[in-house]
């Protein structure tokens, strides 16, 4: 008679929770080294910068909170934030309008050649930020331009981008152009995880195009809309490209502090005050974090 077969013996559940946690952590110790570099060291570097001050004076010496008092009371960095933050107020809800209406448009099924648009309106964010501002930079140019032609063609200043009253919003305009097809796939992804099933009840029910969109559309892009907002005003508070840009065609418009990071970035690189600008940058991102808090907790809150 052949000998019965080996009955396996269970492995000890100790022994096996330890070996996934290892191999867990073997997973994942890349990112959290990358995350510690690229990070979690700079912050703390730029934390550690912001408590000294470079005098010619007397070298550099700990100052502990007086950065932050500083900043505090500074006009050219409350004046380059309340910029960025009118700039948010107005360009952040037009954008997202835009895109919002880009995408219901992509989904209805009545646009013809929606694989063209979908690619056209997006291929703006595949154009590196300096070279868009550039572009539009030379575009908005009186003299050699398209907008001195159109003017040319009216025979008046029909559009005048390099003015005080229409600076900020030319550098709406060109952050606009660049991200609305960004937030449009956003939304538009968000639009096709609804089931078609919904679609053909509404159908049933004898709902038309516009009670579909504001019943099962909206509602289905919500969260969507929540994580665009929340990303368009982290990038308006990060506002640095563009107006650095324009900078260079119109310096009398555009000022070393136009906007907070513009600020810092003077600080640094040209008046050699490494520690206040670490400060002003550490300021304007807890100002940030919290506004985009905010933000995300009410768009959470409307959501359930």
């Amino acid at each position: 008679m052949s000998a019965p077969p080996p009955v396996a013996r269970p492995r000890p559940a100790g022994r096996l929770t330890a070996r996934v946690s290892r191999a867990g952590i073997g997973f994942v110790t890349p990112f959290l080294i990358a995350f510690a570099l690229v990070f979690v060291a700079p912050l703390v570097y730029s934390l550690y910068l912001s408590l000294f001050r470079t005098q010619l004076m007397g070298g550099t010496r700990f100052v502990g909170p007086a950065n932050y008092a500083e900043v505090f009371q500074d006009p050219k960095f409350w004046d380059g934030a309340l910029r960025v933050m009118l700039f948010l107020a107005v360009q952040v809800p037009v954008m997202l309008a835009l895109a919002l209406l880009a995408a219901l448009a992509i989904d209805s099924g009545r646009l013809h050649g929606k694989r063209f648009f979908r690619v056209a309106l997006f291929l703006p964010y595949a154009v590196p930020g300096v070279v868009a501002a550039m572009m539009w930079g030379f575009m908005y140019s009186d003299r050699v331009g398209l907008t001195g032609s159109l003017n040319d063609l009216a025979g008046f200043e029909l559009l005048a981008p390099y003015t005080r009253g229409w600076i900020l919003p030319s550098i709406g305009n060109i952050v606009t152009w660049e991200f609305v097809g960004y937030n449009m796939l956003i939304l538009y992804s968000a639009l096709k995880t609804v089931p078609t099933e919904t679609y053909e009840a509404a159908a049933i029910d004898g709902a038309g195009q516009f009670g579909v969109v504001r019943h099962i559309k909206l509602p289905a892009v919500r969260g969507a809309l929540v994580i665009a907002t929340v990303f368009s005003i982290i990038g308006s508070f990060q506002l640095f490209n563009e107006p650095q840009i324009l900078r260079e065609l119109a310096p009398n418009l555009i000022a070393t502090s136009y906007t907070p990071n513009i600020y810092a970035y003077t600080l640094s690189f040209r008046g050699n005050q490494v520690s206040y600008a670490a400060t002003v940058a550490i300021v304007m991102g807890v100002i940030t974090a919290l506004i985009a808090y905010l933000v995300q907790l009410r768009g959470m809150r409307r959501e359930d």
